[in-house]
């Protein structure tokens, strides 16, 4: 996945010993226009000596490393959107555990990993850790060409060993390409941000709404990384992993320590996710405070366990369990929120302190720290997507409790929006039809019962909460069914397109008096290209009536005067051609089926639309009649399809064996293939001139488990 770059600004230098390494590969080479062979240089043992520690130290992780490509869902503009995303991940065990970063397996909802030997096989996440940006995923080793083999295993390696100065290697697949190694050197064993370059360690997010980066003290690299390198490992020279890449740009980088990502992964695999205490307080260190031991009490949340023991922001922390504290610098700061959620959850915690120069003590009982963000779903028939509201989005947002859901995003032109008031971003829904909502699950029942109704209610009354004030709106559901555009009724109609040509445009073209509408095409195979219609004639009246725009809101003046006539009628056209003004006679046609007007049919499983071809695709496209199959009007990027290449624009003509002619062949072939399910679905499609192949392999085990009555982000079901 491409990582959030953190820098807006400063490019940091390379170290001295980088520029000398680039100078030992150097040594030796002899310049094309030398006479003679030059003797070997000084530094040449130095040189075969790094290339061969480099080698080695390469060897003992690049075989385990692997490139993760990710189908994610997000929720916007009121709905589920699928997309791609790709990182990097580092195998560390026998049983196919790859431990990556939790910004690359964010919202995924498939994984495929490509191991060293280019096999690519399916992945299941086993656990994420926002808090500290990782993330552990399972190979599905039944998957492997051979069962037996046994996946190259990477080894932990001890940051804490690290110095500044040390070589490094970054590996990784940048910019999603295939696997490669950087070199560079640790700038800093210890980095945090505290305000500079515009991030505050304390509410740094990767994503909104969701901390990152508490408990870490990055090590900061200069070895290259980009988009793509994310989740990668940092490996030293002893081949062992001593960090995971996580942010970088503008040649820096940081990765977290192994000593404190091989916990986390410990974690992951052992239970899923990382327990950890929480205490309720935030508190920042002592330099420039006037204090000279201690760490400081920030603030304090009132319904945490900090709060309900008694401590208060401003209070000074000198002692924990009768061990003395002092927290100087914001390095430190890291290490002692670590240590305090290492406490088992609901322990006893003996804190001594100092108030307005008093000593005091009190015990703190622990709680379990609970997720930032909450689960998200989307629920389409009435336009919206909606968040779990957690106990901190309920204390960010000061809110009066968790009670409801909090809307995330609101679709344009979807119900509600449209409803009397309309409804919006950070609005808290509360109730549906005077019921209160408890949670996102109660409001997902709630939302599949109504849509389950024949015929849907009218209106719903959904209250909602807007910055403390109370509001009631009507919202009109819809059915989730897409129905077809509505057609105009057949008209009277010439085979040819015009433009306006107006007063400035004809005084250019030598007929400054002579306003009307320039022929631009005259389409093949209809009465207006019997008639002698020539493209560059300029119509000025149709029956002797003028049609003379004057602006370009008359553009459609001369369409609505033929549209007046009746088909099969004739019409004589007053025509310039040239300096020549001539009369032509041509009978009026129906109107033909534009694409805006064209029939659809959208396939969920493999998450595109389609509609019937018409006789302007044909024209564009210059496709005769004997050019079969349907148009693709849309094809969700991450869909089974789109991750085929089928694209907007494509006409298909044929899946698997099933020859597709029209929308009734097509859907009759998708029935087939969905209950066939095979392997591979092959798509054959006209791009232009070009007829191409394009292969999807499709995965249909969320099917199954959406028979199997797994809750979804409409409401209805949901696929794993």
């Amino acid at each position: 996945m491409n990582y959030p770059s953190i820098l807006g600004r400063a490019a940091a230098l390379r170290g001295a010993a980088v520029f000398v390494v680039c100078g030992c590969l150097a040594f030796g080479s002899a310049r094309a226009d030398d006479a003679t062979p030059a003797a070997p240089a000084k530094g040449a043992p130095l040189q075969d000596n790094l290339r061969e520690m480099i080698e080695q130290a390469r060897d003992g992780v690049f075989p385990s490393l692997v490139n993760i490509s990710v189908v994610t869902k997000r929720y916007w503009n009121g709905k589920e959107q699928k997309g791609r995303a790709t990182g990097s991940g580092t195998i560390i065990s026998p049983e196919g555990y790859v431990v990556t970063n939790q910004h690359v397996t964010y919202n995924g909802k498939i994984f495929k990993c490509t191991l060293a030997d280019r096999q690519e096989i399916s992945a299941t996440l086993v656990g994420e850790d926002p808090l500290t940006d990782l993330a552990v995923l399972k190979l599905n080793l039944a998957e492997l060409k051979d069962p037996a083999m046994k996946l190259p295993v990477a080894q932990w390696g001890n940051s804490d060993d690290l110095h500044v100065g040390d070589y490094v290697m970054a590996m990784g697949s940048p910019l999603a390409l295939s696997r490669s190694v950087t070199l560079g050197i640790v700038s800093n064993t210890e980095r945090v941000f505290a305000g500079g370059m515009g991030i505050d360690q304390d509410n740094m997010e990767l994503e909104e709404g969701q901390r990152t980066g508490l408990f870490t003290r990055w090590i900061q690299h200069d070895a290259l990384i980009n988009p793509g390198n994310s989740g990668g490992p940092l490996v030293n020279m002893q081949g062992k992993i001593v960090g995971v890449n996580e942010l970088g740009g503008n040649a820096i980088g940081f990765a977290i320590p192994s000593n404190l990502a091989r916990g986390v992964a410990d974690a992951l695999i052992k239970g899923g996710e990382v327990p950890r205490s929480w205490l309720g307080v935030s508190i920042r260190p002592i330099q420039k405070t006037g204090f000279d031991h201690g760490v400081l009490v920030n603030s304090v949340v009132e319904s945490g366990p900090a709060g309900k023991a008694g401590l208060q922001a401003g209070d000074l922390i000198v002692r924990l369990n009768g061990d003395a504290l002092t927290v100087r610098f914001p390095e430190e700061i890291p290490p002692l929120l670590r240590k305090v959620a290492e406490l088992p959850i609901g322990d006893k915690l003996v804190v001594t302190y100092e108030r307005d120069g008093k000593p005091g003590e009190l015990t703190i009982i622990t709680e379990k720290l609970q997720k930032d963000r909450g689960e998200e779903s989307a629920f389409r028939g009435w336009g919206l997507t909606a968040l779990e509201i957690t106990d901190y989005m309920a204390r960010e947002g000061k809110l009066d409790s968790t009670e409801g859901v909090l809307v995330s995003s609101i679709r344009n032109g979807g119900p509600a929006q449209l409803a009397e008031p309309p409804l919006d971003d950070g609005d808290v829904i509360q109730s549906i039809d005077s019921e209160k909502v408890k949670d996102l699950n109660d409001f997902i029942d709630r939302y599949a019962t109504i849509m389950k109704k024949k015929p849907l209610p009218e209106y719903l009354t959904i209250g909602f909460e807007r910055r403390g004030r109370n509001f009631i709106t009507l919202l009109k559901p819809t059915p989730d069914k897409e129905d077809d555009p509505p057609r105009e009724v057949a008209k009277a109609w010439i085979g040819i397109a015009t433009q306006p040509v107006l007063k400035e445009l004809a005084k250019r073209l030598g007929h400054a008096d002579s306003m009307g509408f320039r022929i631009t095409r005259v389409y093949p195979k209809t009465k207006a290209s019997e008639a002698g219609f020539e493209v560059g004639d300029i119509i000025l009246a149709v029956n002797g009536d003028k049609v003379t725009p004057r602006g370009i809101q008359d553009a459609g003046l001369l369409d609505r005067k033929i549209r007046k006539l009746a088909i099969g009628e004739t019409a004589k056209l007053k025509l310039l051609r040239g300096k020549d003004t001539k009369e032509v006679t041509v009978p009026l046609e129906r109107t033909r089926l534009t694409p805006e007007e064209a029939r659809r049919e959208r396939n969920r499983d493999f998450e595109m639309t389609v509609r019937e071809l018409t006789f302007f695709d044909r024209d564009e496209n210059r496709w005769d009649e004997n050019v079969k199959g349907v148009m693709v009007q849309q094809a969700e990027p991450a869909g089974w399809a789109g991750l085929a290449g089928v694209s907007s624009g494509d006409l298909i003509q044929r899946i698997a064996e099933y020859p597709i002619t029209d929308l009734e062949s097509f859907r009759a072939a998708m029935k087939k293939v969905a209950e066939a399910q095979p392997e591979r679905v092959v798509f054959v499609v006209l791009r232009g001139v070009e007829t191409r192949y394009l292969f999807a392999e499709p995965d249909w085990k969320p099917v199954v488990e959406k028979e199997k009555g797994k809750k979804s982000d409409d409401g209805a079901k949901k696929s794993s």
